[in-house]
């Protein structure tokens, strides 16, 4: 990664706190709807429902149940859903609020939730992590500090927005509320400037959001 000059330091603090908290103040992915809406990707069932079923698959075909860290839960409307497949469930965010309203809302034995930011500090323990359309919208710096620590984790679901058809991989962005698509771009962590190593990978499921724009893919990773 050094060659590509993706240091872990900075001089400046990343923008992405103070962007993701504006997000959930201003409901900019859902005006009117809720105090804390992660917006259509968490909500319409076009996108909700293949993904908790192919997710839900690979949970439930483990005698013993995983430990599943899920890094970015925003609101937890997919989280919820999951939560029963697993022996223990943390649900993780960098936006303070939207953890204590998660907290006051989602009452599980085998549920819990912090307040975490995934490039800076240190994660929750784990067999599975799960991180769904979370990185696209982070810089590569940032993406290069959690997969640093991705190699903790057993297994690593991964779900990204990306553009149909070619395009150019890992487009750097600035961290906030937008994604690479703008950019002709989606985040490809076995590939340059991450290349993220694994055992294997194994593709979930793929959908075609309805305003056609590009398609969302979730990958298993089996790690190292």
């Amino acid at each position: 990664m050094s060659k590509d000059n993706l240091s872990v330091k900075s001089k400046k603090p990343w923008p992405t706190k103070k962007a993701m908290e504006q997000v959930y103040d201003l409901n900019l992915w859902g005006a009117g709807v809720s105090a804390f809406y992660s917006g259509e990707g968490s909500h319409h069932p076009e996108i909700v429902v293949p993904y908790v079923e192919a997710v839900t698959e690979f949970l439930s075909s483990f005698k013993e149940p995983l430990v599943v860290c899920d890094l970015g839960c925003g609101d937890f409307n997919i989280g919820s859903k999951l939560v029963p497949y697993t022996e223990k469930y943390t649900g993780v965010d960098i936006v303070a609020s939207l953890i204590e309203h998660n907290k006051a809302t989602f009452k599980n034995e085998r549920l819990n939730f912090e307040c975490i930011d995934i490039a800076t500090e240190v994660l929750p323990k784990g067999d599975c992590a799960l991180l769904r359309q979370v990185l696209q919208h982070l810089s590569n710096r940032e993406i290069a500090c959690v997969v640093g620590k991705l190699a903790s984790f057993k297994y690593v679901i991964l779900t990204e927005h990306l553009p149909d058809g070619d395009f150019e991989p890992n487009q750097d962005i600035i961290s906030g509320q937008g994604t690479r698509l703008k950019k002709n771009s989606g985040v490809q962590l076995l590939m340059q400037p991450f290349n993220m190593k694994v055992l294997e990978e194994r593709e979930l499921s793929v959908t075609y959001p309805s305003d056609g724009k590009g398609r969302i893919v979730t990958t298993l990773y089996t790690m190292f």
